[in-house]
């Protein structure tokens, strides 16, 4: 090639400062011509959505009763302690099957459903300062009413909060409030789902609300923790004494037990946000 470019006239002999642009240029020409060819704009190819994908998990869904409820709440929380929360359902899976239920059946056989009943009642009724502050914090001073209302005549007329006379008349039902559900109603988010040892399941805002609820508690002002760790147990063994068979349906029904009580409790909770 040197050679040819000497026998050449000067006239004709190529520059190679002018060649050097030239390849640049046209290097880039092709490098530009490459990007448009595979671009999905300029080449008039739409770039596959995930149909695919969707399909297949809509199919998934439909095969099962309730699937698609199932898959569509499945992202409603975030649970990046899946690993912990699926050990901790397994801890209270067996805490209930193996000690929590025949102690339940037994009390039962001692105890007759109208004792049991009037447990709930009394517990339920000491529980009216944790349902009060926060219906004040909610600014529901209609219910906060309502609670110092059936507080007074269920602790006088219902001895003691055992009998609740004011259960059949629509405008003095008791209220559904707790501090998780009152910081959900300043915008605080529920941060991720958590199963507690013992407690169940929760998530990081309904945690923060469950210890502030606990200085509101009478039962946790007992002189003693042994006594408050007893009487808090009673009070589970006699609520569960009312609804026994109810998890064990829950499981029966459900494809993974874990993700559908995930999705109930997320629901449950977004539901009493709307109230």
């Amino acid at each position: 090639m040197q050679e040819r470019q000497k026998r050449l006239p000067a006239s004709r002999r190529e520059d190679p400062g002018k060649l050097a642009p030239l390849k640049i240029c046209s290097r880039l020409a092709c490098l530009f011509a490459l990007i448009l060819i595979s671009c999905p704009v300029f080449a008039n190819a739409e770039e596959p959505a995930p149909e695919k994908e969707t399909t297949v998990s809509d199919a998934h869904a439909e095969k099962n009763e309730g699937g698609r409820e199932e898959f569509a709440e499945e992202k409603g929380i975030a649970d990046p302690l899946e690993k912990w929360n699926r050990a901790m359902f397994t801890v209270n899976d067996r805490v209930y099957f193996w000690f929590l239920k025949p102690v339940a059946k037994g009390y039962n056989k001692v105890i007759p459903e109208w004792g049991r009943i009037r447990v709930r009642n009394i517990f339920r009724n000491a529980a009216m300062p944790i349902r009060f502050v926060n219906c004040i914090l909610q600014l529901k001073l209609h219910d906060a009413a309502k609670e110092i209302g059936r507080f007074v005549v269920n602790s006088t007329g219902g001895v003691g909060g055992m009998f609740d006379l004011l259960a059949d008349n629509p405008d003095a039902q008791m209220s559904d409030r707790d501090l998780g559900q009152t910081l959900g109603k300043y915008g605080i988010g529920d941060g991720f789902f958590i199963i507690w040892p013992f407690i169940g399941p929760s998530s990081l805002r309904d945690s923060v609300g469950r210890a502030g609820d606990g200085f509101l508690d009478p039962v946790n002002y007992l002189p003693r923790w042994e006594e408050i760790i007893a009487v808090d147990a009673y009070k589970e063994v006699n609520d569960t004494s009312l609804r026994l068979g109810e998890y064990e349906d829950f499981k029966e029904s459900a494809l993974d037990p874990y993700v559908a009580m995930r999705n109930a409790y997320y629901q449950n909770r977004k539901s009493k946000l709307e109230e």
